[in-house]
């Protein structure tokens, strides 16, 4: 493994090539990265550089992510069969009928669907900034897509705002039950839950903290707690045992797993940037109409 990374490494320079790794890849993946967290920030991260290649170890939607943003760069996903089940929830022609038997009320779409459905979309949010997004735009109504928990998670925290959901889910959140997070709390009492809001509603109240990825790993990186339950997918639990040794972190179960974002290996991440091959191309008017939905939430949230 140890040559394949320093022909990766040496690739990279060669092809001034960078490579974004979700927090959700295998642990091993990190070796090469540039940059390890979130998709959206992978993606503006990759913006702001001068590279050529973007090789993004992640799923469909972030590959399409960073090239609606960096349209200049030629984007490359090792493993075109990395998708993501919450994205594929939704298409095109589904989003087009939600709107229609709502009309008038506006759309906000999470990160986590693929570059036609946000065309569709008035707004884009991730899971750090949807409840931001959602009160910015001061109307009582919203429709939420795909991911009905962290819609409902957020009309939960909003007084008077009805967040109207489409029916998708995360199914390695979604099939975490409130009895989990119960017996979690009677076996480690001193333990600090950490849940992601991807989880159902029913769940995240029963957190001490509720975030995404990025909001996890830093909820843990100011705390002076020594003890973990971890209610999100084992990468992140993974990459915490790492870089905290001295404190103890428990996966809420052993099957938090995307198999989707666990498919990219080192030897894949070589093979595409050696040959090139797996370009994520797009419409350039889908593009323009997604990138304005995306360009709408940084103007609200950084």
């Amino acid at each position: 493994m140890k040559n394949l990374i320093e022909k990766i490494k040496k690739l990279k320079e060669e092809k001034n090539a960078i490579i974004l790794a979700h927090s959700y890849q295998n642990i091993e993946v990190d070796e090469v990265a540039d940059f390890v967290g979130d998709s959206l920030y992978l993606s503006k991260q990759a913006e702001k550089t001068n590279a050529s290649i973007i090789v993004f170890a992640g799923v469909y939607f972030m590959a399409q992510t960073a090239k609606i943003i960096s349209p200049e760069k030629k984007v490359l996903l090792p493993n075109l069969n990395a998708g993501c089940l919450m994205a594929d929830m939704i298409n095109h022609e589904q989003i087009i009928k939600f709107k229609k038997k709502y009309p008038g009320i506006p759309v906000v779409c999470y990160i986590n669907s693929t570059a036609e459905v946000k065309a569709e979309c008035d707004i884009c949010c991730t899971s750090s900034n949807a409840l931001e997004i959602v009160k910015s735009l001061n109307t009582p109504q919203v429709l939420f897509v795909p991911d009905a928990n962290l819609g409902k998670w957020i009309e939960k925290q909003l007084q008077g705002v009805e967040v109207i959901t489409y029916n998708g889910n995360c199914p390695v959140h979604h099939n975490i039950k409130k009895e989990d997070i119960e017996h979690a709390r009677k076996k480690y009492p001193h333990a600090k839950i950490l849940i992601h809001p991807e989880c159902k509603p029913e769940v995240s109240i029963l957190g001490d903290f509720v975030g995404s990825t990025s909001g996890i790993i830093d909820f843990v990186k100011k705390s002076s707690d020594k003890q973990f339950v971890i209610v999100t997918e084992k990468g992140v639990s993974d990459r915490l045992k790492r870089d905290y040794p001295d404190r103890e972190f428990i996966l809420i179960k052993d099957n938090m797993l995307c198999e989707s974002m666990k498919l990219t290996t080192l030897e894949e991440i070589w093979h595409a940037l050696e040959y090139e091959v797996n370009e994520i191309k797009l419409d350039e008017d889908v593009r323009k109409l997604s990138y304005n939905c995306i360009d709408r939430m940084l103007k609200v949230s950084v």
